[in-house]
């Protein structure tokens, strides 16, 4: 069954890996970007064998919702980072949440953690992590938001996002 993975902004370098380790496989497309910094992003995620869709809440949001509905409907995960583009950091937008609604699939929150990482002065305190470091991967168990208001939703996914976060 497919899900949608939730994951913070700046901890999205290394769950690619993470997903990889949860699923055992690609079969994931990742809401990425439109904007000229999404690139780097896409061509990770080609690397490793994943897809991604182009689109954010600030470029292209609609077309981004209507082809992960599309992937969901092709037995395809979908993974979002609710607060990027921009911030603000750990903030929960709507996509997810109407993903899932219109779906009814389930959400996982994930989370990494590095043993040693830099950490730079962006909205997101993006993660880097140190060379030789110990990465450990977090999961939620999958969880339903119908019948959750929109504010209802948002703050369950933010709950398990902040379980494991930095």
């Amino acid at each position: 069954m497919a899900s949608i993975f939730v994951f913070w902004h700046g901890e999205l370098m290394m769950l690619p890996f993470g997903y990889i380790e949860y699923r055992g496989s690609t079969n994931i497309d990742t809401i990425v970007s439109a904007h000229h910094d999404g690139e780097i992003a896409t061509r990770l995620l080609k690397l490793i064998g994943g897809g991604t869709i182009r689109g954010s809440s600030t470029r292209g949001g609609m077309k981004a919702i209507l082809q992960a509905l599309k992937s969901i409907k092709e037995g395809r995960d979908v993974g979002i980072t609710p607060d990027g583009p921009k911030g603000p950091r750990h903030s929960v937008a709507d996509g997810a949440v109407l993903i899932a609604k219109k779906t009814n699939t389930p959400i996982i929150a994930m989370n990494v953690k590095a043993s040693k990482s830099w950490r730079l002065k962006s909205w997101d305190r993006f993660m880097i992590p140190k060379p030789f470091s110990t990465l450990d991967f977090y999961y939620s168990d999958p969880f339903f938001i119908d019948g959750l208001s929109m504010d209802e939703a948002k703050k369950k996914i933010k709950e398990e996002l902040m379980k494991n976060a930095l």
